[in-house]
């Protein structure tokens, strides 16, 4: 049995108006990977590519061992979106019924078991449902299918504190087992902090930080100042007190005793590191 729940290796997805390329990266076993970047990053194109979705225009996707998408990856794969992709229509007390043919493992009763943790109406259609409680459906379907990989795209988007914590606790309990994996795409990056072991930020379109979550934030730090920005300095902001940008912590001796360094945030290395990125193509 492969470490590694999936790998991609040298990915290029092509576009008319957009390009990922250079992706390489691996979702080990036992470990919660966290995907951010800005809108349009491309984290949403890796996912589908991890999903068999997308068909490469070069490099490599395997997952569990073989090629992205295959009956057999898909069988161990749960995906979560940020709405349910089952019809509206639908009642949620017929979703088992009508999803279990397609899902060799599916588990009535875990999924029973989150529809009442969870306090989803079953009788309700799935398009009368707010928005939490359809993120929570959403969870339901991907556990119930009894995944050893969970791919999670924007779940929580826009939801409440309690309802987020909900999921974290799910996730938690989901990454007990050590053959199960987590890649986690979010723009709500204080969930990271508390799940995440390892940080993949994209920006447009490449990896431009990739490790542990605490070597990642550990090697940034957020420098404050006026007057004339260093070089050193990545995305610098200008606001009307002076400036703000990320810089490498191993650079802080070359700051002075004026400006301010503070330890950086992931929100902080997300957009310093996209303003950079638009600084130097521009």
């Amino acid at each position: 049995m492969t470490d590694d729940a999936a790998q991609i290796s040298d990915l290029r997805i092509t576009r008319p108006d957009f390009t990922v390329e250079d992706i390489s990266f691996s979702i080990p076993r036992g470990s919660v990977v966290g995907l951010v970047g800005p809108n349009g990053a491309g984290k949403t194109t890796i996912i589908r590519s991890l999903l068999g979705l997308i068909t490469p225009d070069a490099g490599r996707v395997e997952v569990f061992g073989g090629p992205a998408g295959a009956s057999t990856a898909l069988a161990k794969t749960g995906i979560v979106l940020d709405r349910p992709t089952a019809a509206e229509d639908w009642r949620v007390t017929s979703l088992g019924r009508r999803l279990a043919p397609f899902y060799p493992r599916w588990d009535h009763a875990r999924f029973a078991q989150l529809l009442d943790r969870f306090s989803i109406p079953e009788k309700r259609r799935v398009g009368e449902l707010s928005r939490g409680q359809g993120v929570k459906l959403a969870l339901s379907c991907a556990l119930a299918q009894q995944p050893e990989l969970l791919i999670l795209d924007e779940p929580s988007s826009g939801l409440d504190p309690a309802s987020r914590r909900e999921i974290t606790d799910v996730i938690r309990e989901f990454m007990v087992d050590p053959q199960h994996a987590v890649l986690f795409s979010t723009h709500i990056t204080t969930d990271l902090d508390e799940l995440a072991d390892d940080l993949i930020v994209l920006v447009g379109g490449r990896i431009a930080r990739r490790g542990p979550l605490p070597d990642v934030k550990e090697s940034y730090a957020i420098a404050r100042g006026t007057g004339i920005v260093p070089a050193s300095a990545l995305g610098p902001q200008h606001t009307g007190q002076g400036w703000s940008a990320l810089i490498r912590v191993d650079d802080s001796p070359q700051y002075g005793p004026e400006v301010v360094i503070d330890e950086a945030t992931i929100d902080d290395i997300i957009i310093h590191l996209a303003a950079a990125h638009e600084e130097a193509t521009a």
